[in-house]
């Protein structure tokens, strides 16, 4: 009997001891005595340049994804071509790796993990109603001697219904962003109507699965491209709004991929009419990300560009 008090007793204690709260000591709210944070931190507004930006090579003109290993940044376009490119830091081509046989409907993101490159064959903005959504997943050791070994991850939105045709850029079924986990596969929506986006949850593995709707993040723009922290404590995604000015959404302090819980803070790019499209980290404090050209002549010519942004002041431990 005793030992069964001095259990609830104890439990008693351990629940009234946590205090939940914005445990972000970046935040405007931060409680220095919060031990378990609640998602509900403030931030002030932040606005950052890059450090560098550098002109990519015209073969890039619609560089879409970005991701890095084998000490190279590599980069694709989203429709019309079957090469990815490995990029120097700089942003000059060091390699280029075709896929045969393989056909570019609108290639939107390249991530990757120890084993494979996966790369999201998902882009939806011209009718809204494509079934044909799929990721390819190639083994690294064949993609790096030119032979590669390629299968597929097919998947469908649990909450799409309505698959008439639509006007081009206005539908919320549309994705340009992934990031691949210990286990799955997190989607990220670029919502033409909503200017929030999904996130959606497929198995990595090869078949044809339904993705499941995990939360929805009020991004206040179109989603475009993600990089995942490598201790999968935190996710930075990019993209810009429909006036083209480019931002990173930052979320953080990332605990079993319970999104409410964790910080979440936006930061304006100073970029303006750069149409942002992928991002990738070799440190996680300099974040890499590239923009595609976009020309509407005689007021902008923005050409196809890398960036090179430090977050180290909001990435924080």
């Amino acid at each position: 009997m005793k030992k069964t008090i001095l259990f609830f007793l104890l439990l008693a204690t351990s629940t009234y001891s946590q205090i939940s709260g914005c445990t972000d000591s970046l935040a405007k709210n931060f409680n220095p005595d919060a031990t378990e944070n609640d998602g509900s931190c403030e931030y002030a507004f932040a606005k950052i340049k890059p450090e560098t930006s550098q002109k990519l090579s015209d073969s890039l003109i619609e560089t879409s994804g970005l991701t890095t290993f084998d000490n190279l940044l590599w980069t694709h376009n989203d429709n019309y071509d079957t090469t990815i490119y490995g990029m120097y830091l700089n942003g000059k081509i060091q390699r280029k790796i075709k896929l045969e046989k393989i056909i570019n409907t609108d290639w939107e993101e390249i991530a990757q993990d120890s084993g494979y490159i996966y790369i999201g064959d998902f882009g939806n903005n011209a009718q809204g109603n494509r079934k044909d959504l799929h990721i390819l997943r190639i083994e690294k050791k064949s993609f790096l001697t030119h032979q590669p070994v390629i299968d597929t991850i097919a998947f469908s939105y649990s909450n799409q219904t309505d698959f008439r045709i639509k006007k081009s850029n206005s539908t919320d079924f549309d994705c340009e962003a992934f990031v691949v986990t210990k286990n799955n596969i997190l989607l990220f929506s670029k919502q033409w109507k909503g200017i929030k986006t999904n996130v959606y949850m497929i198995p990595k593995r090869p078949g044809n699965y339904i993705a499941q709707l995990k939360t929805t993040l009020n991004t206040k723009g179109l989603i475009t491209g993600a990089t995942l922290l490598a201790s999968e404590n935190g996710i930075v995604l990019c993209g810009y709004t429909k006036l083209l000015q480019p931002f990173l959404y930052l979320i953080y302090d990332l605990k079993n991929y319970n999104f409410s819980t964790a910080n979440q803070r936006r930061i304006k790019l100073s970029l303006p009419f750069h149409q942002i499209e992928g991002i990738t980290t070799l440190d996680e404090k300099l974040f890499y990300l590239t923009n595609e050209s976009f020309v509407r002549k005689p007021f902008i010519n923005k050409s196809q560009q890398l960036h090179a942004v430090d977050l180290s002041l909001f990435l924080k431990e």
